[in-house]
């Protein structure tokens, strides 16, 4: 086996980046929470760019449901935790990764190491773990962390980013004024993607169900949300110029060929904002009373 070289086995980065900012991604350190469907591909796309720290967490272990998206799930790999089977396959990429690694989750005992000397945070968590995800957020909000999150809807990607002294996640999601994690789970998807692009395609209704926390995924919208992640990550932790946050988000469906920057001012306050909760919610007890 042939003697790692970090300037030889990140030197095609070079022309997207200086070699400046590539030893300053070598030294920056990201957080990820989920090591699942999103979470693990871009542990592995960071990791390619040269990302050279990193803390990640998870509580689960694969399964063989997880196979048609997430990356580290194979035959192999059944009932091992993710977090270490993403840990072991980033150490290949980089076997001189700084990696902390959170088998038990993100908790209120550990959120404060979790986030130690982290320059920026990718959200990785479950669509419907929003006690979790609740927690990271205010987390970082407090201790002035950026947020990239990226959602795979569909057959595409939905991204917002929070940075430090601008909107925050609260005002834009609205879940303090919800009554229960389903409703916040609504407003979490309507505001990740605002338009929706990806509904029109959607061949069986009956595979969403809110209640049961459950709905159809695609590897293709993984991978993309890695690439779309990893590029806000790249930027911010450059300073490149033009990074967006909220109230802006985008959402690129590769299905229907379509991109949409939206811009929602005041974020859940929006009046267009709190109409398409309405119409969202009534799509979505159509979608569960056929199922029934």
């Amino acid at each position: 086996m042939p003697d790692f070289n970090y300037d030889q086995a990140f030197s095609r980065n070079i022309g997207w980046v200086t070699r400046d900012e590539q030893k300053k991604l070598g030294s920056s350190r990201v957080a990820i929470a989920g090591m699942g469907g999103v979470g693990g591909i871009y542990l592995l796309t960071l990791a390619r760019l040269g990302i050279g720290k990193f803390n990640i967490s998870d509580m689960d272990a694969f399964d063989i449901v997880n196979f048609n998206r997430q990356a580290g799930a194979n035959m192999s790999t059944v009932n091992k935790e993710k977090v270490k089977v993403m840990a072991e396959q980033a150490l290949l990429i980089n076997p001189g990764l700084d990696l902390n690694i959170f088998a038990h989750g993100v908790t209120n005992k550990n959120i404060d190491e979790f986030l130690k000397d982290v320059d920026v945070y990718v959200d990785g968590i479950d669509v419907f773990a929003m006690g979790a995800r609740e927690l990271v957020y205010k987390a970082c909000e407090e201790k002035n962390i950026p947020i990239v999150i990226a959602g795979p809807l569909g057959m595409g990607t939905a991204v917002v980013n929070f940075l430090p002294g601008r909107m925050t996640y609260d005002q834009y999601f609205g879940f303090s004024k919800a009554n229960n994690d389903t409703e916040k789970s609504i407003r979490f998807l309507l505001g990740m993607a605002p338009r929706m692009l990806h509904r029109k395609y959607l061949v069986d209704p009956s595979s969403v169900n809110i209640h049961e926390k459950k709905g159809p995924s695609t590897a293709s919208a993984c991978q993309m949300c890695a690439g779309a992640a990893s590029t806000e990550a790249l930027k911010i932790l450059l300073k490149r110029k033009n990074i967006n946050s909220a109230p802006v988000a985008y959402q690129f469906d590769a299905y229907s060929y379509r991109f949409i920057k939206t811009w929602r001012p005041w974020g859940f306050k929006n009046p267009l904002q709190r109409l398409s909760l309405f119409i969202l919610k009534r799509i979505l007890k159509k979608m569960n009373s056929g199922a029934r």
